[in-house]
C-alpha cells in the first residue's frame, strides 16, 4: 500500500492532503487533509480533517516558515492515533509537490538532486511561485527520506500548445537562450476538470473539447481542444491574461516604465534564493481588485454598490468574454462546454449570470434555478438545453497530483 502526501506550498501557507492506495491503477482514498495559513501573518493556524475529527484555525506556536509548517503537519500526522496508516514517517512513500513552473518538462518528475538544482534554476523565470514549493520539496528530502518526492508541474499541462502560440515575436535566439515563450499554468486543475467532464458527458477524454475557466485570487481561461490544452491565458508565467486579486493580468508592457522609473530595481522584498524586480512586485502584489477596491475578497466585491467595486467586477468579466471568444473561434466552434471553476468559478453566481448573458450569440444558455443550487456535485450542469453545455467543476488539485501518482506506482 502507497501512502501519499499531496503537497500545496504557497507563499503564506502550507495545505497536505493525506491518501492511501492500495494497488496501482485504482484511485486512491482521501485519509485526512492538513493546513497551515498566517505564515506571513502570524499567528498561524492549523485546520486538518480526518472523518469526524475536525480542527480549525488552531493557533500553533513556532511556525514561521514553509519547512516550519512541512514538519508540523508531519508531526500531527504521527501523533494522530486515529490514523492508523501512519504510525511513523516511514510510512509515507511518496510527496507530490505542485511546482508552478516546470519549464520544459512535459511531465512530473521525480526529484533527484539534478531535478532540484534545474528547479532552482527556473525560479527565476517564476520567483514568486517556484520559492516557496521548492523550500517544502528540500524539507520533505530531508525529513522523509525514504520517500519519493515528484514534482507536478502547472505548466506540463500546456506542453500540447502549438508553435505559433507559445512563441512570442521576439529574437528567437534570445527567447530560446532566456527560455523567453509562452508556457501557461494552471495545468493541474485543468488536467482534473477536463478528465471529469469527460466522464459527465460519458465521451472519451480524446474528444472532449471545452472552455475551462479557473477562477480564484489566481485566475485563467483554456481551451482543451480533443483532451489537450490548445491555449491558455497565462504567458511566461502567471501574471498574463485575466486580473486576480493582486495581479494586474495584460497591460500595455510599456505601462510599468511609466508607473515607477525603478521597474527594473530590486524589490525590498527579493531575498537571496528570490530575485524579485520592482516591476514583479507591483503588477504581481499590488495590482488587481485588490488595487482597485482595497480588498481581496471577490464576495466582497461582487455584493458592493461601491463603484470601484463595480468596475473590478465589469473589468473581469470583460477580460474574461475577451478569452471565451478568441477560444471559441479557435476552437471552431466545436466546444462541448463552458466550464466555471476555482473557488470563485465555482461560489460566484452573479460573475457566472453576467457572463453567459453576454454569451447567448455562441449557444450557452444558464437556467436561473440550477445556477443558484449550491455545487455539490464533482461537475454539475447549470445550463438551459442549448447549443453547448454549461458546467461547474469543483476542481482537486490535490487528489489529481495523488491520482497521477497513484496510476503510475510501478513506474515511479
Amino acid at each position: 500500500m502507497a501512502i501519499i502526501l499531496s503537497i500545496n506550498s504557497g507563499s503564506s501557507s502550507v495545505k497536505v492532503s493525506i491518501y492511501k492506495a492500495a494497488t496501482q491503477g485504482h484511485p486512491p482514498v482521501q485519509l485526512a487533509q492538513a493546513s497551515i495559513s498566517g505564515l506571513t501573518a502570524p499567528p498561524a493556524q492549523l485546520t486538518y480533517e480526518r472523518g469526524f475529527e475536525k480542527i480549525k484555525n488552531q493557533e500553533v506556536k513556532g511556525v514561521k516558515s514553509n519547512q516550519d509548517a512541512c514538519e508540523y503537519i508531519l508531526d500531527h500526522l504521527v501523533k494522530d492515533g486515529g490514523l492508523s496508516e501512519i504510525s511513523s514517517r516511514d510510512d509515507i512513500t511518496h510527496a507530490c509537490h505542485r511546482v508552478v513552473h516546470g519549464g520544459d518538462y512535459p511531465a512530473a518528475h521525480v526529484i533527484d538532486e539534478d531535478t532540484y538544482h534545474h528547479l532552482q534554476d527556473l525560479t527565476d523565470l517564476a520567483p514568486l511561485h517556484n520559492a516557496s514549493a521548492l523550500a517544502i520539496v528540500e524539507a520533505c528530502m530531508k525529513a522523509l527520506p525514504q520517500a519519493k518526492n515528484i514534482a507536478y508541474f502547472d505548466s506540463s499541462f500546456h506542453s500540447t500548445m502549438p508553435k505559433e502560440i507559445e512563441t512570442y515575436p521576439i529574437d528567437p535566439d534570445i527567447a530560446k537562450k532566456n527560455k523567453l515563450r509562452k508556457y501557461g499554468f494552471h495545468g493541474i486543475s485543468y488536467a482534473f476538470i477536463t478528465r471529469s467532464v469527460a466522464e459527465f458527458l460519458n465521451k472519451p477524454e480524446s474528444e472532449t473539447s471545452i472552455i475551462a475557466l479557473h477562477l480564484g485570487s489566481g485566475a485563467s481561461a483554456c481551451a482543451v481542444k480533443n483532451g489537450v490544452s490548445l491555449d491558455n491565458s497565462m504567458g511566461l508565467t502567471p501574471l498574463a491574461g485575466l486580473p486576480g486579486a493582486t495581479r494586474s493580468g495584460d497591460v500595455d508592457p510599456s505601462l510599468i516604465f511609466h508607473f515607477t522609473h525603478d521597474a527594473g530595481r530590486p524589490s525590498p522584498g527579493s531575498t537571496k534564493e528570490m530575485h524579485i524586480s520592482k516591476a514583479e512586485e507591483i503588477l504581481n502584489k499590488k495590482s488587481g481588485w485588490k488595487a482597485l477596491t482595497g480588498t481581496t475578497d471577490f464576495g466582497t466585491i461582487s455584493s458592493s454598490s461601491d463603484p470601484q467595486c463595480k468596475l473590478a467586477f465589469d473589468i473581469l468579466v470583460d477580460r474574461i468574454l475577451g478569452f471565451i471568444g478568441s477560444y471559441y473561434v479557435k476552437l471552431e466552434g466545436k466546444v462541448d462546454a463552458l466550464v466555471f471553476a476555482g473557488g470563485i468559478g465555482e461560489k460566484a453566481a452573479l460573475l457566472r449570470t453576467r457572463i453567459l448573458g453576454k454569451c447567448k450569440c455562441l449557444g450557452f444558455e444558464i437556467d436561473d434555478e440550477k445556477n443558484d443550487e449550491a455545487i455539490k456535485d464533482v461537475v454539475q450542469d447549470i445550463g438551459k438545453e442549448a447549443r453547448h453545455r454549461t458546467l461547474v467543476c469543483q476542481t482537486d488539485e490535490q487528489f489529481e497530483m495523488a491520482r497521477q501518482c497513484a496510476l503510475g506506482l510501478q513506474k515511479i
